[in-house]
C-alpha cells in the first residue's frame, strides 16, 4: 500500500514537472529581449506583450517609479562593444530566417476604428475618455513644448527590405542614421513644421550598459523639465522586437500612398503609487492620439496598450511611450511612421 501511494505521488510530480516545463518552453524561445508567439499571428495579437518591458523576469515587479529605483523589468545585458560588433556584421552567415510582414489590429476592446490591449483591472470607457479634453494647453509660440528621447537610443532597424533576417545581424547600434534617433528626428522636424517647439535628445542611455537605462534616462527628462519649463508632452520612442518559435521575425508594417511602414505601438500606464496619481491623464493623450493616428493613416497603430506600468510616464501628465516597428521593420520604414506620428501629434494638440 505505502510502495503504491509513493508511486502515485512520484508520478503526480513528474507529470506536474513536464507540464510546467512545456509551458515555460513554449513560451520564451530567447531572452534577448524577443517573446514567442504562435504561428497564427491574427490569433494571438489581442494578447501579444510589449517586449522590451518583459514582464519575464522572476520576482520582478512590473509596476516602477524613480523614488524606488526600481529597473524596468529588463533582463540585464552585458557592458556592449556596439562599434565592433557593427563592423564584424558587415559580413553575413549562411543562416537566414524568413521575416512575416503583419499588420496587428485585434485587442480586447475597441471604438470605432481603435483598438486596445487593456491589461488592467480599470473598467476602460473609451468613448467617455476620448471626449474628455487634454489636460494641457499647447500654447500658439516657438517654445519648446515636446521633449523626445530615447531610453534604448541604440535600437536599430534593418537597412534593405530583402524579406529574410541574418542570424549574425544585431539590431543595436550607436550610429543615429539607423537606430532610433533617426524616426525621432523624422518625429522632431514634422511637429517644427506645424510650429510646435520641440527638443530631441539623444543621449545613450543604454551603452555602454543596459541595465538601468530607465533611472539614467528620468535624469534627462529631469533636467529638460527644468531647462524647459513650457515642455507639456514628452515622448520616449523605442523599437520592438517578435521572434518566433522557429525564429521567424514579424515585422507590423501597413501601407500609405503605397509605400510600406511601420506600425506603432502608443503605451499608456495605469498605477496605484502616488507619484503616478494622473495616469489617466496621460491616457487621454493617449487615446487621442491613437484615435488621430488611425482617423489620417487607416492600420497606422498596434492595439493601445494600457497596462499597469510606469516606464517614466510618471514624469508629467502628457508622457508617452511609444514603439516604432520591430527589429525586421527597414529604418525607411520606421522614419516615414515618425513623419506621419508628427502630424497625428500636432493635429492633437492643436486641435485640428
Amino acid at each position: 500500500m505505502k510502495n503504491s501511494k509513493f508511486i502515485k505521488s512520484a508520478a503526480m510530480i513528474l507529470c506536474v514537472t513536464t507540464v510546467l516545463g512545456a509551458c515555460f518552453s513554449f513560451v520564451f524561445i530567447r531572452a534577448n529581449r524577443c517573446f514567442s508567439i504562435g504561428p497564427d499571428t491574427a490569433a494571438i495579437a489581442a494578447f501579444m506583450s510589449y517586449s522590451n518591458g518583459s514582464l519575464f523576469k522572476k520576482n520582478q515587479k512590473v509596476t516602477e517609479n524613480k523614488t524606488e529605483k526600481k529597473s524596468r523589468s529588463e533582463a540585464p545585458e552585458p557592458t556592449l562593444n556596439i562599434e565592433k560588433t557593427d563592423k564584424e556584421k558587415k559580413t553575413s552567415s549562411e543562416n537566414t530566417y524568413p521575416i512575416v510582414e503583419t499588420n496587428i489590429s485585434s485587442g480586447n476592446m475597441s471604438y470605432e476604428n481603435i483598438a486596445v490591449k487593456n491589461t488592467t483591472g480599470y473598467e476602460l470607457d473609451i468613448e467617455s475618455v476620448l471626449n474628455k479634453d487634454l489636460p494641457f494647453e499647447i500654447s500658439d509660440s516657438r517654445q519648446v513644448q515636446v521633449l523626445i528621447v530615447h531610453t534604448h537610443t541604440c535600437e536599430s532597424y534593418m537597412e534593405d527590405d530583402t524579406g529574410e533576417y541574418d542570424e549574425d545581424f544585431y539590431p543595436r547600434t550607436t550610429d543615429n542614421e539607423k537606430n532610433v534617433c533617426a524616426v525621432g528626428e523624422e518625429l522632431a522636424n514634422g511637429l517644427k513644421a506645424r510650429g510646435i517647439g520641440v527638443v530631441h535628445d539623444t543621449t545613450r542611455h543604454d551603452y555602454p550598459t543596459y541595465d538601468g537605462a530607465y533611472d539614467r534616462s528620468y535624469e534627462t527628462i529631469e533636467k529638460y523639465l527644468e531647462k524647459y519649463k513650457d515642455i507639456k508632452v514628452i515622448i520616449d520612442l523605442h523599437r520592438d522586437s517578435m521572434t518566433a518559435q522557429n525564429n521567424t521575425k514579424y515585422k507590423p508594417v501597413f501601407e500609405y500612398n503605397g509605400k510600406k511602414a511601420a506600425q506603432v505601438m502608443i503605451m499608456t500606464g495605469h498605477s496605484e503609487d502616488s507619484d503616478f496619481s494622473f495616469w489617466d491623464e496621460n491616457l487621454i493623450l493617449a487615446l487621442k492620439l491613437q484615435k488621430k493616428c488611425e482617423d489620417m493613416y487607416p492600420g497606422m497603430t498596434r492595439p493601445l496598450n494600457f497596462g499597469d506600468f510606469t516606464y517614466n510616464m510618471n514624469a508629467n501628465n502628457g508622457s508617452l511611450l511609444i514603439e516604432f516597428g520591430t527589429d525586421a521593420n527597414t529604418v525607411e520604414e520606421a522614419k516615414r511612421s515618425g513623419e506621419m506620428l508628427a502630424n497625428a501629434l500636432a493635429s492633437v494638440l492643436q486641435k485640428d
